[in-house]
């Protein structure tokens, strides 16, 4: 009941996109989950997330900032402190100025420890983000089925989602809102393959939750599963 996803950011570019979405026919909410290209050279990351951002503003509903993807190449080490704080720093300000800003959200690792997950709770309080997405696919092996030498072979990078990483990012989630409150809401997403993983993540703080993994192994009908769930 797992993916490893190596495949990185296929995709036509942002100008594809949003011509895509200037045709858009429904009022639902659409966020733009921008990230930088693999061939970009590290020392101009920024770039990339500034020009997607800016293309993208006026056709998405807000923005969630992709620096934890194992599958895109030297992006997980722009989980550091200081360049990430730098980095959204920029955008923060760029968001800030224009007419009507969108919320701005950060998307993390599963994969970061104590002291990394108190960076990021500091950097969002110092920049007053709107929330946190946790938590993005990981990048750790340990308790698979899939013989080691497979593994090898299906080679990295590579995230690893579905329900290997359900509790992990649970206890992220956890630590999160004991950290953060309500004020700034978290989106919960790892393993959810059922309505109770859906309440698990709600319990542990999560205002809203993501389903990828859990839609291929469990089919569409899961999130009208969970609806009921949370009625209930």
């Amino acid at each position: 009941q797992a993916l490893i996803n190596r495949m990185g950011f296929n995709n036509e570019g942002v100008d594809a996109a949003v011509e895509r979405l200037k045709k858009r026919k429904t009022n639902i909410v659409i966020g733009g989950n921008i990230g930088k290209n693999t061939g970009t050279e590290v020392d101009k990351t920024d770039e990339d997330y500034i020009k997607v951002f800016n293309q993208l503003f006026d056709y998405v509903d807000y923005f969630v900032v992709n620096v934890s993807c194992p599958n895109v190449g030297n992006l997980t080490k722009l989980q550091e402190k200081k360049p990430l704080m730098a980095l959204m720093q920029k955008i923060s300000d760029i968001n800030k100025s224009k007419a009507y800003s969108k919320p701005l959200l950060l998307k993390i690792a599963p994969d970061l420890s104590t002291p990394e997950l108190d960076d990021v709770i500091d950097i969002i309080k110092t920049l007053e983000l709107d929330g946190v997405v946790a938590a993005n696919t990981s990048v750790n092996r340990e308790g698979l089925k899939t013989d080691e030498n497979k593994l090898e072979e299906i080679g990295w990078p590579g995230g690893l989602s579905g329900k290997p990483v359900d509790k992990r990012s649970t206890n992220v989630i956890s630590y999160l809102y004991k950290n953060l409150g309500d004020k700034y809401p978290i989106i919960g997403v790892g393993g959810i393959h059922s309505e109770q993983d859906a309440l698990d993540k709600i319990k542990a703080g999560a205002k809203l939750v993501q389903v990828y993994t859990g839609f291929i192994y469990e089919g569409p009908g899961l999130v009208k599963r969970i609806n009921k769930a949370l009625l209930k």
